[in-house]
């Protein structure tokens, strides 16, 4: 709330100037801009011009199966800055943000590059943002393109003076937080858990009273680190970008620059200031002569983050609430009967009326000590890139002629700047008074460094290049040829890392059209791998696509309805290294000093001496692995309205590089050596829909989309003894583990404490009534890893996501809404599973009991390890992941025409959004619970955009 104070005068300008505004736009109604400004332009996805990372073609002209967004149509009605969640949900094809038909993480392209990194760029800085997903349309990037391609081309000089401005202000909330339990119920928990075990009581009935009463909660401490103490109800951030460019005769020029501040929930101390960010982006295009014409790029980027040493969001996970009291009142010393104290008092940090509290037995566990007087820390990124590319016409060798150049070079560097306090920590001796006698320093001795530690965490250098030989020919007006020639190498060097990564291959693209309706494509690419031995290091990887142009056949060329319509088809083969998990594995690997032998009289004791180990076997055929690609589909414009694009597909993911047993004799056990052998399949369809249509003063556009997936091991290097153990049928990311059958009752043992006759015995550890008990699944009598099958998936099947606007004069209202259907996921964590000596959450409440044996969801408690319940995958601890989520909101108003052109500008809005809003599942709040370093956050923001 003090946040929204502090912002209550610029809320209540802004409001009232909307509001104004608004009442002027209702006197002139022919003062704003039309409905049709608002609303997409479907007709001109048809010819387009696509950005594909090294080519540029036209959508009606690409074959493979490639989508395509323009931030400019969508930013100033869905104002997010994160180019994750403006990819999240709007592109056809595309499973959250970089995964492309659930192969993995695609290789994302910048400005041609690839490798670069999606989250160093805001959206302002975006012309276009294309996805590539099959083999025709990735080849040429070789093994880099193994999982699809996600192509970004920022955006560069025009020849109108333009400048733009984007700012925004808001504040976030924590989802959700961890619920652990206060100190008594912990105590009393705990001393059941002793019981469970035969063991005796830790709290007496009387600490357990008096944590409860709460008479004195620095002697009998109620911690929760997770409280309003500790964090605030909210924090803000802010937002600025702006950019500007134009054109001086033969030379372009942009440049944009952004401001971002985001603060921290953690309130506590002086030292966590959040994180800021600054960068400029600049480009120039610029002709050298009349066949020469170059562009040169640079980026920079700093982000400074700010903080104490210790995140309270982790420690509170194993702080427990009845530890010791972190802070000890100053008002509670008795000084006055014990005058030795005055000097203690004297010589310790004090914090707002309090000295730091401890404890002898968890000296190393102090949070709040370190936050407050441990020191601090400065994480420092420094980002640059530099490009240049030159593009030669050489028209004058043969029409059609050109080449171009690419060179960049990027630099990364993170690191951190900490001082390191040493501080002093109080155990108190408290009287029957409630009365501070004695202090105890169990810390150190107070000392505040005065010098910064430096480490560097990230320091890396990449460099690339690629030369491209282009030509164009058109034969009247039937035939048109394509040819591109490509060279391309890349190469990351990181600090620390022996062995830089490298990837180099060779392209050609060859591209027919016949008639304007017939499009041929052969594009092959030549793959090098420095992974793999001499001799094996390169593969030649061709594709083949099919399109044809159904709407410009002369007899469907006059249906009005039909605006367009493209069947598309293509097969492939992607060679990559990508999968092959090092450099060298072709090779033998030795281990000196591996252990020893004895040799000599009486048995060998005379002489000992160290042998040589075999670790790996040697295998100069190891080789790449191998995708080959199958899609059909089609896309279409129907009553120049609706937008239609349909894709079929399947991969198929062989010669997988792993250390086969299967293949070679048993004893030779460490003398395996890598082989290609496991494949894998993924098949599926993608459908995406985009409406758009105005109905008087009400503009809607309606994009609706579709994914499913389906994968299946074909072939898996595996021997069991059970058939139904083989993972080779069952999809890649299946859940294997025990099922359970819920729990052991007292039923189920004899008297001694031993499990009944034709009981199956689990091999995880002694059971006894409230341990999990699990289905034997070869009736065997014995649980064990055989007993494990499939119990689930970690990925969702099916993906979808809509994106809706309507517009109603000078209001629009956006929302983005995406869904996941058939995964499931795990409660692994402490937080749901703790065992022994870990901090208890809510869950425990619901642990078994002889009483409450028929409603109880959690295992029995237990102060010891107990294998058989906690980390033991089983699907008892199975949860459906399924959900549907609101992820946006966004109010726009467009202030009228009039005032606009007032005020010297060309476009003037302000909005007022929401991100991350709803969650609908069964299991949302497991979902929504971040046990990580920070919470899961819901945002709220105001805004304008203005363009000059």
């Amino acid at each position: 709330m003090k946040h929204l104070i502090k912002y209550k005068k610029p809320l209540l300008c802004l409001g009232s100037y909307m509001l104004l505004s608004f009442s002027l736009y209702g006197q002139n109604p022919q003062g704003t801009d039309s409905i049709a400004n608002n609303s997409i332009d479907l007709a001109s996805k048809v010819n387009k011009e696509i950005d594909l990372g090294f080519q540029t073609e036209k959508n009606s002209q690409v074959v493979g199966a490639v989508s395509s967004i323009v931030p400019d149509q969508f930013l100033k009605y869905d104002n997010t800055q994160w180019v994750r969640d403006a990819l999240n949900g709007r592109i056809t094809g595309l499973k959250y943000s970089d995964n492309i038909r659930g192969l993995g993480g695609a290789m994302i392209v910048v400005d041609g590059i690839p490798g670069r990194s999606i989250d160093l760029l805001n959206m302002e800085e975006i012309q276009e943002i294309t996805v590539l997903k099959d083999a025709n349309a990735t080849t040429l990037y070789g093994s880099m393109g193994k999982n699809g391609v996600i192509v970004v081309k920022t955006k560069r000089g025009s020849a109108k003076t333009e400048f733009n401005v984007s700012a925004s202000t808001g504040f976030k909330t924590a989802i959700s937080m961890p619920n652990y339990l206060g100190s008594a119920e912990y105590m009393q928990f705990y001393n059941e858990a002793r019981a469970n075990d035969g063991l005796s009581q830790t709290f007496s009935d009387n600490q357990i009273a008096n944590h409860a009463s709460g008479v004195n909660p620095f002697r009998y401490p109620d911690v929760d680190l997770y409280s309003s103490d500790y964090f605030g109800s909210l924090a803000t951030y802010s937002n600025v970008i702006g950019d500007f460019s134009g054109a001086k005769d033969d030379t372009k020029y942009y440049i944009n620059f952004g401001f971002k501040s985001d603060e921290t929930l953690q309130s506590f101390g002086d030292n966590d200031k959040g994180t800021k960010r600054f960068n400029i982006r600049g480009n120039i295009d610029f002709r050298i002569n009349n066949w020469i014409k170059s562009s040169l790029d640079a980026i920079a980027i700093i982000e400074v983050n700010k903080s104490s040493l210790t995140n309270l969001y982790d420690a509170g996970r194993t702080f427990r609430p009845d530890l010791y009291a972190p802070l000890l009142p100053i008002n509670l010393i008795d000084t006055a009967n014990n005058p030795n104290l005055i000097g203690v008092l004297e010589a310790a940090n004090k914090f707002n009326g309090f000295i730091l509290g401890g404890n002898q037995s968890f000296n190393s566990n102090v949070p709040i000590a370190s936050v407050l007087a441990g020191g601090r820390q400065t994480s420092m990124s420094r980002i640059s890139q530099v490009n240049n590319s030159i593009d030669f016409d050489l028209s004058s060798i043969t029409e059609g002629l050109s080449a171009k150049t690419y060179l960049s070079f990027d630099f990364y560097n993170r690191y951190n700047l900490t001082v390191n306090n040493n501080f002093a920590i109080y155990q108190p001796t408290w009287s029957n008074e409630n009365l501070i006698t004695n202090l105890e320093n169990v810390g150190d001795t107070d000392l505040k460094q005065l010098e910064q530690n430096v480490e560097t965490n990230i320091f890396t250098i990449r460099y690339g290049f690629f030369g491209m030989l282009n030509y164009e020919k058109k034969l009247n007006e039937n035939h048109a040829f394509k040819a591109s020639l490509l060279g391309f190498t890349n190469s990351t060097h990181t600090k620390s890392v022996t062995q830089s990564d490298k990837n180099t291959h060779t392209a050609l693209s060859l591209n027919y059209t016949l008639n304007n309706r017939f499009l041929f494509d052969l594009n092959t690419s030549y793959v090098h791998s420095v992974k793999l031995a001499e001799g094996n290091r390169g593969k030649l990887a061709p594709t083949l696509g099919f399109g044809y142009i159904l709407s410009e056949e002369p007899s469907l060329k006059n249906i009005s309805w039909l605006n367009y319509l493209k069947l598309r088809s293509s097969v492939g083969v992607i060679y990559s290294d990508l999968g092959v998990p090092g450099y060298f594995l072709y090779d033998e690997f030795y281990q000196q000093n591996a252990g020893n032998y004895k040799w000599g009289d009486q048995y060998g004791t005379g002489f000992q001496n160290g042998y040589t180990k075999i670790e790996r076997g040697q295998n100069y055929d190891l080789g790449m692995e191998r995708r080959t690609d199958f899609n059909v589909g089609f896309e279409g414009l129907f009553f120049n309205k609706l937008w239609v694009e349909a894709n079929v597909f399947r991969s198929v993911l062989d010669e997988q590089a792993t250390l086969a047993s299967t293949v070679f004799p048993e004893y030779y056990n460490t003398f395996r050596p890598y082989s290609n052998f496991n494949a894998d399949k993924r098949s599926g369809f993608e459908l995406g829909i985009n409406y758009s249509d105005k109905f008087g003063d009400l503009g809607m556009d309606i994009g609706a989309r579709v994914l499913y997936t389906a994968s299946e091991r074909t072939k898996v290097d595996e021997v069991y003894d059970d058939e139904y153990q083989y993972r080779k049928g069952t999809s890649i990311d299946a859940y294997w583990g025990l099922k359970s059958l819920g729990f052991f009752g007292v039923d189920d043992f004899d008297t001694d404490g031993s499990l009944k006759d034709g009981i199956p015995v689990p091999e995880f550890g002694a059971v006894q009534p409230g341990d999990l008990k699990y289905k034997d699944i070869n009736n065997d009598g014995v649980v064990n890893a055989q007993d494990e099958v499939v119990i689930g998936r970690w990925d969702a099947p099916w993906t979808f996501g809509s994106d809706i606007k309507l517009s109603y004069k000078s209001f629009t209202l956006f929302t983005l809404l995406t869904a996941q259907v058939g995964s499931d996921g795990i409660k692994s964590d402490s937080y749901y599973q703790p065992q022994g000596g870990d901090k208890y959450s809510e869950v425990v409440r619901d642990r078994w009991t002889e009483a409450t044996a028929s409603t109880a969801t959690f295992p029995r408690l237990s102060s010891l390890e107990n294998t058989n319940n906690h980390g033991r995958t089983s699907d008892f601890w199975l949860y459906d992941a399924s959900n549907f989520k609101i992820e946006r909101i966004q109010l726009t108003f467009d202030f009228p025409k009039q005032l606009v052109s007032d005020l010297n500008m060309q476009d003037f809005s302000i909005y007022a959004s929401g991100a991350n809003l709803l969650m609908f599942s069964k299991t949302k709040d497991i979902q929504q619970l971040s046990l990580s370093s920070s919470p899961s956050y819901r945002y709220y923001s105001l805004g304008l955009r203005a363009k000059f």
